[in-house]
Order: structure tokens, then sequence, then C-alpha cells
């Protein structure tokens, strides 16, 4: 008895504290733009079902939290896309940085902000989907959804999962959130410690298929990665591309440019946050000629050092073009960024210090396709090499490019478990 009066303090808990995160979402929203979008978006849901969804219509749910998930369940999603093509599919993001980029993407029907994990939301929102088949990606786990998927019997799987031992499913205080995994009738873990982890809260459903990202990046080899403007701007060049930087990033850059650089060598700078101002001050600080994305049309940036890319959905393509690629974010507490990307194409890549939390970095530091550095004097030693030594360039490269190779197959053990 008195666990079951625990386990219900521990739900009144959590349902608690999500009406008081959906009361200071709405509170903050006038100061900041990217909540006051979510607010905004989230409130237009149920109009939105309701004008693109009849009773008769059978449906799948995809949700992800954001951009990135996205992009690791898309290989699933254009597969059941193609199996159930008489199925209506909504797909569902938290985040707006996702909503926002893939709001009309081609893989879905209906693109809404999942709202706030009520269980008055959850009836609401389920009873005008009724989804046939449900799949969360990685570890963006709402009880109330879940467990009214659960009573209705409806299907729910969890793919590329990853979990770590300091998250709330695996601590005293964390049932609620444990208990949510149980409503998945198969979760598909990244790797064998998710597994281990999942098995020691007795959670047996569950097959380690990898990661569904390298079978993501591994499509774009087959996909038109041409950009007229970039091969007009790279000519003969080295080209060195640094995406999704941030500014502790960019200033490694701007140092290395200013005082290290050799002739010869061309420079792509994607900076994650396309701000005018921030834009307008990395072109002030850069000694040589440099032209923005925005400029294309006015100016002849052929001659050009440095193009920044002030624009969004063009990375991808871009490091098709890179000899040596950086990638942001582990120079300071943002998260590293996606470096599986550039890897495909079969250059090195040079990343900050702080990324103990992504295990393809590691992989590939292991590997020697990858370099890790701490400061503007490491930065400059390992990107002085790469430039100057062509055989340590190819080489490392290819490393990156066989760790994909190596890994992909997640895609093909989940549509295989799902019968499709």
């Amino acid at each position: 008895m008195y666990f079951s009066i625990k386990e219900i303090k521990l739900g009144l808990i959590y349902n608690l504290l999500i009406y008081l995160a959906q009361l200071g979402l709405k509170c903050v929203a006038p100061f900041n733009k990217k909540i006051a979008l979510g607010v905004k978006g989230r409130s237009e849901t149920f109009n939105i079902l309701k004008n693109n969804l009849n009773k008769t219509d059978k449906t799948l749910w995809f949700h992800c939290a954001s951009l990135g998930e996205y992009e690791q369940g898309l290989p699933v999603f254009k597969a059941l896309r193609e199996h159930y093509k008489t199925h209506k599919i909504v797909l569902t993001f938290f985040s707006p940085s996702g909503y926002q980029i893939r709001k009309n993407s081609p893989i879905a029907d209906v693109v809404v902000y999942l709202p706030i994990d009520t269980k008055r939301n959850a009836k609401t929102f389920l009873n005008m989907v009724n989804p046939e088949l449900t799949i969360f990606v990685k570890y963006d786990i709402w009880p109330n959804f879940l467990n009214e998927l659960k009573q209705r019997q409806l299907r729910a799987v969890l793919i590329s999962a990853a979990f770590r031992e300091n998250q709330s499913f695996f601590k005293f205080y964390g049932k609620t959130l444990r208990d949510a995994l149980f409503t998945f009738e198969h979760i598909f873990t990244q790797n064998k410690a998710s597994k281990t982890l999942l098995e020691s809260i007795n959670y047996n459903r569950v097959t380690v298929s990898g990661d569904t990202r390298f079978d993501r990046v591994y499509s774009q080899l087959n996909q038109n990665n041409r950009l007229d403007f970039i091969e007009d701007f790279k000519g003969n060049n080295l080209c060195v591309v640094a995406g999704s930087s941030w500014l502790p990033d960019e200033n490694l850059f701007v140092d290395y440019i200013n005082n290290e650089t050799a002739k010869g060598v061309k420079f792509i700078l994607a900076p994650h946050n396309i701000n005018n101002a921030q834009i307008k001050n990395l072109k002030e600080k850069l000694h040589t000629e440099t032209v923005l994305f925005s400029e294309k049309n006015e100016k002849d940036f052929s001659q050009a050092q440095v193009f920044i890319i002030d624009t969004i959905g063009l990375l991808t393509k871009i490091y098709h073009y890179a000899d040596i690629a950086y990638v942001g974010g582990a120079m300071g507490n943002t998260g590293l960024h996606n470096t599986l990307e550039p890897a495909v194409f079969g250059v090195p890549i040079i990343i900050g210090n702080n990324h103990v939390k992504f295990p393809e970095a590691k992989s590939m530091i292991d590997i020697g396709g990858m370099f890790s550095i701490s400061n503007q004097k490491e930065f400059n030693t390992i990107l002085n090499e790469l430039v100057e030594n062509e055989d340590k360039r190819l080489d490392s490269g290819s490393k990156n490019l066989d760790y994909i190779k190596k890994n992909k197959g997640a895609v093909i053990q989940i549509l295989d478990y799902l019968r499709i």
C-alpha cells in the first residue's frame, strides 16, 4: 500500500509541475521570442488537427523533440510514408527550432506543436489523431500522452533511444518517467549501454539497432549535392567549412584567417544563429575579402576568401565541398552539432573539447578521423597540418566515411520489426 500511495504522489507532483511549466511558459513568452513561438503554436494545434483530420482517417503519429530528432527519424518516417500510402501522417515537435524549419515537411500531412503533457491535452489530442502506430525518437518522453496511448491499446515504439545513468528514468524520483518507458511495445537503442540501463529497470523489450542518423547521412551521398554558387566561390582552392559555429568557434577562425592562413585556402562559415548584428560583427572582424550569402547576387564572390552563409538549410550540401570541416558547439557549452554530416563526405573534422556526451565524436577521434582542440594554438596547429599534408587529410577523411558505412543499418532492423 505504501508504494501505491507513493506512486500516486509522484504522479500528482509530475502533473502539478507540468501545469506550473505551462503557466511559466505563458508568463515568459512576452520576453522570449523562441518561447513565444512555442506558446502561440501550441495554442493552434487542436484547430489545425480539426481542420485537417476526419474521424474516418487512418493515421500514423511521429513525434520529435526538435530538428535533430527529426533528422534521426527521417529514414524510418520516409519508409513508413511509402508503405502506408493511404494513411495521414501527423508530425509533432516540442521545440520551435524543429517546427519552424520542418513545418512543411513532405513526409507529413499535418505538422503541429505537441501540446503540453496534461491528461486533458493527451485525451483531446488522441481523440483527434487516434494513430494506428506512434513513433517517438530518442528520449522525448511524455507520460500522459504515452499512458493514454497504452490505455487505448495503441501501438507505440521508441527508436534511436540513447540513455545515460544520470537521467531521471534511473533515479528513485523518476518513477513517473520510468513507467512511461513501459508503455512502448519495443525500444530500439543506439548502443549496448542504453540496453543495459533499460534492463536494470526490468524493461526487456529492447533491441540494439544503432543510430538511425548513420542511415540518414549515408543517404545524402545519393542526393544531388551540387550548389553552383559554392563551386564558383571555391574554384580549385582548398576549402575549409565551419558548420553550426558559435562565437567561441568563430573567434578561432577570425584569428587564424587574419594571422595564419596561407594563400589559396578558402573558408565557408555557417553560423548556427543567423543574427544580423552578429553576422555583421563577424564580417567586420575579418581582414580579408568577405562576402555574405545574402550578397551573392550583387557581388563577385569568386575572388573572396571568406563566404559567410547567413541563411539556413544549406549546410549539409555545403559539406560536400569541404576539404576540411570544423563542427561548432564544443568550444562552449551549447553542445556539439552534427559531426556525421561532414563525415559522410570523407573529410577530416575538427571540434572543440567539450564532447563527452557525443559517443560518435569519441569514436572518430579514436580512429584518427576527428581532432579535438582546446585553444587557439592547438586549432592553428592541426588546421595547418591538415592544410599542408594532403596524405593525412585524405587518410583521416576516409576513416570517417568508413565509420559511417560500418554503423549504418538501424533502419532495416526497425522496419523488420514493424514488418514492412
